[in-house]
């Protein structure tokens, strides 16, 4: 197979991957939110300084996406898929319900393989989360996305460095650094929040704004692990 049929398969593949993910979603949404928590805790377990998730910028997000698991394959021209979820603040400062979301997007330039990462967003303001609750939120062009900076250099970081409003991470093959997804959509996983709370035709922004019936356990831990992390 030549590599530019190999390129079409593996973009092809992504996207129907994330058209059949809804086939699969009676209890998934528990399973989803327990890989993030397992994902973030990882993160912010990390030994070296150097290497963390910045106590500063987790304090200042108003939101957090984060998305275990994501799958990038490539031969030229490539594509990535993943699902996972989001959170925002409200005006009191507590974080809300997650929002179960997808992450579909393409890359190009040279590259081969597959790898697999967990990708952590962290969000500057709430007018981008509320752009994926209306549909969708295409990274670097509905908003500005850079790779985020880790461990001291965000804490020497002063507000005028830090003008982007999106800031982008991932952990892969033991590594977590800033990293640069621009040209990958989010849009929320309307199957997996119904399935989830319980109610069919809800509104994003219902979830994100506490008006669901699930006030279930593993929904307080995430809340939990979230305030626990900005507090470091």
């Amino acid at each position: 197979m030549k590599p530019h049929w190999i390129s079409v398969c593996l973009i092809i593949g992504l996207t129907a991957m994330a058209a059949g993910s809804a086939q699969n979603v009676s209890s998934a949404g528990t399973e989803r939110i327990e890989k993030a928590i397992a994902a973030f805790q990882d993160i912010l377990s990390l030994e070296k300084p150097e290497e963390r998730l910045p106590g500063k910028l987790l304090e200042k997000a108003q939101g957090i996406a984060i998305i275990p698991g994501v799958i990038k394959a490539a031969w030229g021209v490539g594509g990535q898929w993943g699902r996972g979820i989001v959170v925002v603040r409200d005006k009191d400062g507590r974080w809300s319900d997650p929002l179960f979301i997808s992450l579909v997007g393409g890359s190009v330039g040279f590259q081969i393989g597959v790898q697999k990462s967990d990708i952590i967003l962290v969000f500057k303001n709430r007018k981008n989360i509320e752009q994926v609750a209306s549909g969708k939120l295409t990274l670097g062009a509905d908003a500005s996305v850079a790779a985020g900076p880790v461990g001291r250099q965000a804490e020497a970081a002063t507000d005028w460095e830090m003008q982007s409003e999106i800031y982008s991470y991932a952990k892969s093959k033991g590594l977590f650094a800033g990293v640069s997804i621009k040209g990958a959509a989010m849009q929320f996983d309307d199957d997996a929040n119904s399935a989830f709370y319980g109610q069919d035709r809800l509104r994003p922004v219902d979830i994100l704004s506490g008006k669901t019936n699930n006030k279930s356990e593993i929904v307080n831990r995430l809340k939990a692990v979230l305030e626990q992390a900005a507090r470091r």
